[in-house]
C-alpha cells in the first residue's frame, strides 16, 4: 500500500484504488499507529473511494517529523567524500567512518526545509559545486519501528563540505535542502536487496547525468542505521531517515538552476524536483 500526504488529508492507494482517510486520522496519528500496515488494510473498507491525487495536491510525506541522514554507507560515496576533502586533510575521516561500527548520522532537515514532489530544491548561492544525492528513505515511528519507505534527495554542496568536514551542516542543511516523496510505501517487511535507485538530471530538454545503484551495495542495513539513530534520542512523532547514496556525479558536474532532478525507485514511484538557486541576503541584514 502507498500512503500519500495531500492537501485534502492522507490518501491510501491499494489494489489500484485510492481511498480518502477520515479527518480524525491525521498524518502524525497514522505515522505512529501500532501496526500501520494492518490498520490501513483493515480500514480501507470504511474509507471513501476517490480519484488519484493530482500532482498539485501531493505534499511531502511528513508533518512534524524531522529528517535525518546517514553518510558514507556506500563505497562510491566514501570514495567521493575522500576525493573532495583530500586537499584539506579530511579524506581519512570518511575512510574511518566507512569501516567503523558506528555510522555517520546527522540532522538533515526540519519540516519547513523539506520540498515535496514538484516543489523546488535549492543550491546555495555561496556554493559552486552542488549535487543531488538519490537515497532510499525510511519512515520510522516514535517507537523506532520502520513503517515504510519513500524517496529522498539529499542536496549537497560538495565544495563547502570539501573545505572542511566540520562544514557539513552548512553543506547539507538549509532551506529547500531536501526533496522527499511522492508517498510512503507501507510494508511490514524490508525491501529486497535488488531494489534499484535511479536518477536522471535534465537540463534544457537534454539528459546531462544518469546513474543507478541498488540496496545490496549498502554496507549497513536500514535497521542498523535506525538502531543507532534511536540511541539516547527520541522522536515523539517519528522521523524520516535517508540511508545514504551510491550514485555520485563526476567531479566535473554541478547542478544549474532550472535542472530537473528525477529519482525513481520502482516499488515507490518517482520524485521530481526542479533546482533553484538561493539569493544573497538582502542589504541591511546581518
Amino acid at each position: 500500500m502507498k500512503l500519500f500526504n495531500t492537501t485534502s488529508g492522507p490518501v491510501v492507494e491499494a489494489a489500484n484504488e485510492f481511498h480518502q482517510i477520515p479527518e480524525s486520522f491525521t498524518w502524525d496519528i497514522l505515522f505512529n499507529a501500532p501496526d500501520l500496515h494492518d490498520l490501513l488494510r483493515r480500514g480501507i473498507a470504511e474509507c471513501s473511494v476517490r480519484g488519484a491525487p493530482e500532482a498539485a495536491e501531493i505534499l511531502a510525506p511528513i508533518s512534524t517529523q524531522e529528517v535525518w541522514a546517514a553518510g558514507v554507507t556506500y563505497l562510491r560515496s566514501k570514495k567521493a567524500r575522500m576525493d573532495e576533502a583530500k586537499d584539506t586533510g579530511g579524506g581519512d575521516f570518511y575512510d574511518r567512518v566507512y569501516a567503523a561500527d558506528r555510522p555517520e548520522l546527522f540532522l538533515k532537515a526540519t519540516p519547513h526545509r523539506v520540498s515535496g514532489p514538484g516543489q523546488p530544491v535549492r543550491i546555495r548561492y555561496d556554493s559552486t559545486w552542488n549535487v543531488p544525492e538519490p537515497e532510499l528513505a525510511v519512515a520510522v515511528n516514535s517507537r523506532g519501528e520502520i513503517i515504510g519507505y519513500t524517496i529522498g534527495n539529499d542536496m549537497s554542496s560538495r565544495d563547502i563540505e570539501g573545505q572542511n568536514p566540520l562544514y557539513l551542516p552548512q553543506a547539507k542543511v538549509y532551506d529547500q535542502c531536501c526533496g522527499l516523496g511522492p508517498c510512503i510505501l507501507v510494508k511490514d517487511e524490508p525491501l529486497p536487496p535488488s531494489t534499484a535507485i535511479q536518477i536522471s538530471i535534465e537540463r534544457d530538454g537534454e539528459t546531462v547525468f544518469e546513474g543507478k545503484t541498488c540496496l545490496e551495495s549498502m554496507k549497513r542495513t536500514p535497521d542498523e542505521l535506525v538502531g543507532y539513530l534511536f540511541r539516547d534520542n527520541s522522536f515523539p512523532t517519528g522521523c524520516v531517515l535517508l540511508t545514504g547514496t551510491g550514485v555520485v556525479p563526476p567531479d566535473s558536474f554541478t547542478l544549474h538552476p532550472g535542472d530537473r532532478v528525477s529519482i525513481r525507485i520502482d516499488s515507490i514511484g518517482t520524485l521530481l524536483n526542479t533546482v533553484v538557486r538561493g539569493r544573497d541576503m538582502p542589504s541591511g541584514m546581518s
